[in-house]
């Protein structure tokens, strides 16, 4: 599959290549992702630089950010209830639910782990969650 039009038709989850939190949302979101939808990369990458104004880049939290086909970016909780919501029945119906709760309250219980992860969670050895061979097609530069 050709790296372009992965960008333009899948989603991307860029993740903190320095958090252990956030490798585990990666590895999460693989064993979930059956159809194959995601795509991965370091918010330290240079696939965010080239889909992401720098304005934007600076403006964005060092945790999970997905970017969706059309280029629209979700940050913190919205994030994880995008991300959730693709994952099939139960996890779609957990995303739905989330976003019932009024998005004020959901990043602040987002921005309270994301304070706490880098004690909580051990930093990864390498940018890239270690995935079986034929899953590292989905993770970009």
């Amino acid at each position: 599959m050709n790296e372009d039009r992965e960008v333009r038709v899948n989603p991307i989850l860029f993740y903190d290549g320095t958090c252990g939190l956030c490798h585990g949302a990666v590895l999460f979101v693989l064993k979930r992702d059956r159809a194959g939808l995601f795509r991965f990369a370091p918010l330290q990458s240079e696939t965010l630089v080239e889909l992401v104004p720098e304005d934007t880049r600076a403006a964005l939290p060092d945790s999970l950010v997905l970017r969706e086909p059309d280029g629209r970016l979700f940050t913190r909780s919205s994030a994880v209830v995008g991300m959730l919501r693709r994952l099939g029945p139960f996890w779609s119906a957990m995303g739905a639910l989330l976003w019932v709760i009024p998005r004020p309250l959901r990043d602040l219980g987002y921005d309270l782990m994301a304070k706490v992860r880098h004690r909580l969670f051990r930093e990864p050895q390498d940018a890239c969650p270690l995935v079986p061979v034929e899953l590292r097609g989905r993770f970009l530069p």
